[in-house]
């Protein structure tokens, strides 16, 4: 599950950098830019992009990873002031999961035997050490998802001719987008067709609305 979570999470990075790059530079294209100043638009939009991803991702998971760390240490102190409190507390856990009164004590204790903490951190709170959250992975998988998906128009503005890199751009994009979702959705166990129908769509529509803007703007110029 925990690489379920990793693989959406860098998907839908992916798909982030397809369509703010994308619709970057279909922008910069609309309002008549040259191909010099498409590209590096292109490129400072998914440098920027990466960099705003890390940060936020980091500030964000480093933020949780403060109120684990933090509802550790209250567990901590609980433990040394009500050891038989917490053991019971332990078995009313596995209880409502419906365990035999019992059967939940002897399950209570025997875990809390072995690692207390981590028992209660596990099924009290939540937390386990395959979900801890870590802020510079998250940071560097988010940039690095950004940067792949960014680099798909980026590619078609590099190698493409200028008077085509309108529908080359949003050609290549729309199809990224499509195969990204179906992962996407594939990933988290919904349908592939509407889950790439939906990114499909919402890609479109923001390359469409940056483009129009960009011939506005452009036509005024």
């Amino acid at each position: 599950m925990d690489r379920v979570g990793w693989l959406r999470a860098a998907v839908l990075g992916a798909n982030d950098g397809i369509v703010s790059t994308a619709s970057l530079v279909l922008g910069v294209a609309s309002a008549h830019g040259t191909h010099r100043n498409i590209l590096i638009a292109g490129v400072a939009g998914m440098v920027s992009g990466a960099m705003a991803m890390a940060a936020g991702e980091y500030v964000s998971v480093h933020s949780q990873a403060d109120t684990e760390d933090a509802e550790l240490t209250r567990e901590r102190r609980q433990h040394k002031k009500d050891l038989l409190g917490e053991h019971a507390e332990l078995a009313d856990i596995y209880i409502e999961r419906g365990l035999d009164p019992g059967l939940a004590k002897e399950v209570a204790r025997q875990l809390m035997a072995h690692d207390a903490i981590g028992a209660h951190a596990r099924d009290e709170l939540g937390i386990s050490h395959a979900q801890k959250a870590r802020p510079v992975q998250a940071a560097i998988t988010s940039a690095a998802s950004f940067a792949v998906g960014g680099g798909v128009p980026l590619l078609i503005v590099f190698l493409g001719p200028q008077q085509l890199l309108l529908p080359y751009i949003a050609g290549a994009a729309l199809i990224s987008l499509a195969l990204l979702g179906g992962v996407a959705a594939r990933a988290g166990g919904a349908g592939m067709v509407k889950g790439a129908a939906r990114v499909t769509f919402w890609g479109a529509l923001a390359m469409a609305v940056t483009a129009g803007a960009g011939a506005l703007f452009g036509s005024g110029s």
